[in-house]
């Protein structure tokens, strides 16, 4: 592997990370709260270390694929680790287990807390908080890209950090890595910054706001307020934040294309149908139990309570306006399933994504044709009115399998180390390994993960990741021929 790039790379992610504390930074001095010095001491810590590191390693080297799987495993790593200095410098999380987790819960979009008072931690704090949902929601990586030296292999650092949904939609339009990243950002900011206005509209403030906001469009779920979304107790602000994450959901390739007037791209894309598909059915479904169970009283409350909360665990966001284990257990079931899919590739989503459901069911429906039906028919499967050849089958269905016996195994050592019941266990490990955030039971949405052990916090630190870099990447480095030469 070529260390010295690979070292370049980490610097300029170390740099990136202590020049984003200036803005919790401004933050603190405006409120002039107790946090300032500990963001000072962290960010002169981090470009400290991350400046000699990019003039040391300054020479410019081509990645390969191997250097860029590495690099987005440590990179996460490194850039957490140095995220949590704020918390333990000031004394809110003292425990460096517990200040890694919550900052990789931030980066990954995951939205898991140990934080028992959300309230309590100064404006500074809680900002650099959902600070870490803007930076992560379209992949910390892809910001690095845009400043790294042009031959530096950004491309194979995107396909590290890229989920295989991407590899099997082949969504791309600009031939240029940087210029695509930069596109992605302008438009990621862009909502972000529309939703913003939209909430201030509706009488949030504007710090509350901006967390909102950075938490909806990064679909990730970090709140400022303990009761998340469910403090404001407003419809509008229910269906603004509904309409983001639903946007959130949606392939960033695909909501450029329709900025541009390109309609017909929305027409052909067979993830889109699909997408629209679950929504109608869970939303439809949760919202008509509640109704029915007298849940809520009118209609109109349970189709808002109900398309919020699916809505939000489909685009694996994680808000709640309510504590949905109180509801019927045939709603919660359905919540239940919606916890393992997710929404569409290329998105800032995790989860084991729409597009490859859409493979499995026909690959399925083809098989059994040819099977029982028609013997001599060839199967054939599409997607955007194009077929896509078995390797891309393969991968999905291999994609699938792996997340399932991942949620068991995980399971099963979540019960040996916390000694936990099993709804617990396996609840912990799908809303990190799909970086949903509340789950259910000891997890829901109530409740947070501070009672679990530091090994356990560290194994679902590890779900975190390698949910968010879709499995291959963070599962490859294990393999004795990846450290090969």
């Amino acid at each position: 592997m070529n260390f010295s790039s690979i070292a370049h790379v980490i610097g300029v992610l170390l740099i990136v990370t202590g020049s984003s504390m200036s803005l919790p930074i401004a933050c603190s001095l405006y409120y002039q709260e107790d946090d300032l010095y500990p963001f000072i001491y962290s960010a002169l810590t981090a470009l400290a270390i991350g400046i000699p590191m990019l003039w040391l390693f300054r020479k410019e080297n081509e990645l390969n694929i191997r250097d860029g799987f590495f690099i987005a495993v440590t990179g996460w790593i490194f850039v957490s680790a140095f995220s949590a200095l704020p918390y333990m410098l000031h004394g809110s999380i003292p425990s460096f287990t517990d200040a890694f987790f919550e900052m990789i819960s931030g980066y990954t979009t995951t939205g898991a807390t140990i934080l028992t008072d959300i309230e309590a931690l100064p404006h500074g704090l809680l900002f650099w908080r959902s600070q870490t949902h803007l930076l992560g929601g379209m992949g910390f990586l892809t910001l690095t890209i845009i400043f790294l030296p042009h031959g530096m292999g950004g491309l194979r650092l995107f396909r590290a950090e890229s989920s295989p949904g991407q590899v099997i939609t082949k969504e791309k339009f600009k031939p240029r890595n940087r210029d695509t990243m930069v596109r992605l950002w302008w438009l990621y900011i862009g909502l972000n910054i529309l939703q913003i206005i939209m909430l201030t509209l509706g009488g949030m403030g504007l710090f509350d706001s901006l967390c909102t906001a950075f938490g909806t469009v990064s679909t990730s779920g970090y709140s400022p307020k303990n009761a998340s979304i469910g403090y404001y107790d407003s419809a509008y602000i229910d269906w603004v934040t509904i309409f983001f994450m639903f946007l959130g959901g949606l392939s960033f390739v695909l909501l450029y294309q329709i900025l541009l007037g390109n309609g017909k791209a929305l027409q052909i894309n067979t993830e889109f149908r699909w997408y629209i598909g679950f929504l109608i059915f869970f939303c439809g479904g949760v919202s008509l139990i509640l109704w029915d169970n007298g849940v809520y009283t009118s209609l109109v409350d349970s189709v808002r309570y109900g398309t919020f909360q699916v809505m939000s665990l489909l685009t694996t966001t994680g808000f709640s306006t309510a504590d949905y284990e109180l509801w019927p257990q045939s709603a919660q079931m359905l919540l239940y399933v919606v916890c393992f899919i997710g929404a569409c590739a290329g998105s800032t989503t995790s989860g084991i994504k729409i597009i490859h459901y859409v493979i499995l069911c026909k690959f399925m429906y083809q098989t059994i044709r040819k099977i029982f039906f028609q013997p001599m028919a060839m199967v054939s499967v599409r997607l955007n009115g194009k077929a896509i050849d078995d390797t891309i089958i393969n991968l999905a269905i291999c994609y699938f399998i792996i997340n399932i016996f991942m949620i068991f195994i995980g399971g099963f050592v979540m019960t040996l180390t916390d000694d936990m019941d099993y709804v617990t266990a396996m609840s912990s490990v799908i809303a990190t390994l799909m970086n949903i955030g509340p789950g259910f039971g000891m997890i829901g949405p109530t409740e947070n993960y501070a009672f679990i052990s530091d090994s356990g916090k560290w194994f679902l630190s590890w779900n975190m990741l390698v949910g968010r870099l879709e499995m291959f990447s963070a599962l490859v480095v294990f393999y004795p021929s990846f450290w090969e030469k």
